[in-house]
């Protein structure tokens, strides 16, 4: 049987199905492009939308409405977090009740008034020296203190020394804790001095600090210290020099129950001037005792306070724990013969 002769496409034919695909081909592939424009331009337009929108303020009243829709504590679990005022370090934030942080507000105002007047207090309130005896009186304060092994060593001395004792700082956060069982000790407060080096400790008190930073700080000193009477600075001369926060602070302590020692680390000091507008005797340092740390030297400075001490009836000196200082305050009896060693609190008196 024959085959049937295979139909053969003209050459016109075929171009005309060549041109119908390509066409074809084309439309895609624009509708293609043309879809995937659009989307980017959507999202592109979304995008500024959105960012619009977010600039927008809210209107009052959502902002109310929203805030209404918020649960209220009740006034028993309501707290307010104090931060303290701390230049040098993070520390955690300090969680009072609602009555102690009344309590302080009231403090705080009242160190206002009482910084802007001396007059309302009265002449029962003011601090006196009761140093008049049979001897004359000479104080020995050990600053810088804030380890067990220093005030061990004060102890094993069995003289009566007074402890100045650091507030917690970043070296020794319970320092303040050396304090709990003792009945004679005094306070050694940070103060800013020209020495950058020395202001750095924890807290320093700043003269650029508020009136609230001074109240907060000094209110503090009294939660860690409950049973503290003395406060003296450590360092401090540009601070004790300024009459403005110098004032402040001594109204804040006084207010608290402090009673204010000058250590004296700077002739242009103001607080005497303070002192005297208040009424109150002032008593500053006489001597410091080992600038020198040599066993002669120590003893020499002692000698010249018992001689102040002889001549206006009590003196105070000052040394730091340092183990050539604990020596030679222990072979020092010949020298001290001639005075009545007494701790800082039984030079002062209350009306």
């Amino acid at each position: 049987m024959a085959e049937k002769p295979k139909k053969i496409s003209s050459p016109k034919r075929q171009h005309k199905t060549s041109n119908k695909k390509i066409k074809t081909t084309f439309k895609k592939s624009l509708f293609i492009i043309v879809s995937v424009l659009l989307v980017i331009a959507l999202v592109v337009f979304g995008y500024f939308l959105g960012q619009k929108s977010e600039t927008k303020p809210m209107k009052q009243g959502n902002v109310s409405k929203d805030l209404s829709k918020t649960k209220k504590p009740d006034d028993e679990t309501k707290r307010v977090i104090v931060k303290p005022q701390d230049t040098k370090e993070l520390k955690k934030p300090v969680i009072l009740k609602d009555k102690e942080i009344i309590k302080d507000e009231r403090k705080k105002e009242k160190i206002k008034k009482e910084e802007k007047s001396t007059k309302s207090f009265s002449k029962e309130e003011r601090i006196l020296l009761a140093y008049k005896g049979n001897k004359p009186k000479l104080v020995i304060v050990i600053d810088d203190v804030h380890t067990k092994k220093q005030l061990k060593m004060i102890q094993n001395l069995k003289m009566k020394i007074t402890p100045s004792i650091f507030p917690s700082f970043s070296l020794s956060k319970k320092s303040h804790l050396l304090a709990k069982d003792l009945k004679h000790y005094m306070i050694h407060l940070p103060m800013e001095s020209k020495t950058k080096k020395f202001n750095r400790q924890t807290k320093t008190l700043m003269k650029s600090f508020s009136d609230e930073q001074i109240a907060d700080r000094v209110m503090e000193l009294r939660t860690l210290f409950p049973t503290g009477k003395y406060v003296n600075n450590h360092t401090g001369s540009v601070f004790t020099s300024n009459y403005g926060v110098m004032k402040k602070l001594y109204t804040a302590l006084r207010i608290e129950g402090f009673v204010f020692v000058d250590s004296f680390t700077k002739a242009s000091s103001k607080v005497e001037k303070i002192a005297d507008e208040y009424g109150d005797a002032y008593v500053r340092r006489d001597s410091f005792i080992d600038n020198v740390h040599t066993v002669k030297y120590i003893k020499k400075k002692l000698q010249l306070a018992v001689k102040k001490a002889k001549k206006k009836g009590y003196a105070i000196a000052i040394g730091h724990p340092h183990k050539v200082t604990m020596q030679a305050l222990k072979h020092a009896k010949s020298i001290l013969k001639d005075v009545e060693l007494v701790y800082i609190d039984e030079i002062y008196r209350r009306k």
